[in-house]
């Protein structure tokens, strides 16, 4: 009988999750490994040999460790839901002139989803992943995510969607520690490989991070579809050409094909006429944000408006200091100052000092 219950651990086969599972073993949980397989670049269009958590490698580096510490692990195979859901989205966000958000998709309706089901089968009480980031219950019940130790590590940004019914069950084991502890715990498991594992920062399902040939090879005839719409500015003045609206994000400035004296950056994507609007640092600049699709992970409603809270609109965005307004089933977020490049489809998360107060995304 193990001392805290059985515990389902996704394994990726990577630094974080191993001493994740390794970890919870050693404090007296019946650990169960779980590595799922998302994707392969067989169907991504991909050239380069496979790499990451859904490779063959990865796979075997996350079962190898499981045996050698004598807990079990499982292979589950959720290709079929994560393309059905998150890649297909990923594909509509670019479509409909939207940059998207595919890690918030896959925690919040596929990997926890797939996780909490299978820890049914198994009898698992909780599941862990090595998302570096903390969790606790409040007196209200309600189940708050916190950042990470490791204000660079820090993955609380991709988990603001995770229900509190699914938060109720979860455990972030990496919270309270710095990315070197974790690779110096790996170093003296003796696992000396592990510990030297490189991290990738690229979406796990586009091959050598090049979305524009993914969304290629995913829609027949794109290019031909696109092809040669107008690059304009803010006055709609026409200034050349463009290779389609889908392959441009807000805020890019270059791989834009056309010469200016001073540098012109993507600003608005108009994908009804194929044409993308280009103009000066400063016409990138926003007060005010709308926010869709809203997750309140703290609270459970903001019925006045909340000042001092601080908004990122994307990943290693520091945040910006703010002002949030709930509106219907929409958030208004009013900016001390401005901020740029505020692109439609990413996420803006909220934060009240380090507790996540909740996301959505950007309309």
């Amino acid at each position: 009988m193990s001392k805290h219950g059985r515990i389902l651990v996704a394994m990726s086969g990577g630094v974080d999750s191993s001493v994740a599972a390794v970890m919870l073993h050693e404090q007296g949980y019946e650990v169960i490994g779980l590595t799922m397989k998302t994707w392969d670049y067989a169907t991504s269009g991909g050239s380069s040999k496979e790499t990451g958590c859904c490779s063959l490698d990865s796979i075997n580096d996350a079962r190898t460790l499981a045996v050698n510490y004598g807990f079990p692990h499982y292979i589950l195979d959720i290709r079929d839901e994560f393309g059905d859901y998150v890649i297909d989205n990923f594909v509509d966000e670019y479509l409909a002139g939207r940059t998207p958000n595919p890690c918030v998709l896959c925690n919040t309706h596929i990997k926890w989803e797939a996780l909490l089901k299978r820890a049914n089968k198994l009898d698992c009480e909780f599941i862990a992943t090595g998302h570096y980031a903390n969790i606790r219950q409040q007196d209200s019940g309600r189940y708050v995510i916190s950042k990470g130790k490791d204000e660079n590590k820090d993955q609380s940004y991709v988990l603001w969607g995770v229900s509190q019914e699914n938060l109720s069950r979860t455990k972030f084991p990496l919270g309270s520690f710095a990315k070197s502890d974790i690779r110096q715990m790996a170093l003296d498991m003796g696992q000396e490989e592990l510990a030297k594992k490189s991290e990738s920062y690229e979406i796990c399902f586009v091959p050598d991070n090049d979305y524009r040939a993914f969304l290629k090879h995913k829609v027949e005839d794109l290019e031909d579809r696109v092809a040669g719409g107008n690059f304009i500015l803010s006055n709609g003045m026409v200034v050349g050409q463009h290779k389609g609206y889908p392959f441009y994000t807000i805020g890019q400035r270059k791989g834009l094909g056309v010469a200016f004296g001073e540098p012109m950056f993507v600003t608005q994507i108009l994908p009804e006429s194929n044409t993308v609007v280009l103009g000066k640092a400063d016409e990138l600049e926003r007060k005010e944000a709308m926010v869709r699709n809203v997750n309140l992970v703290k609270y459970a409603s903001i019925e006045e408006p909340m000042n001092d809270v601080i908004t990122k609109i994307r990943y290693k965005d520091a945040g910006m200091l703010s002002t949030i307004v709930q509106e219907k089933d929409k958030m208004r977020v009013v900016f001390d100052h401005n901020v740029s490049a505020i692109a439609p489809g990413q996420s803006a998360v909220f934060y009240e000092g380090n507790d996540l107060l909740g996301g959505g995304f950007l309309v």
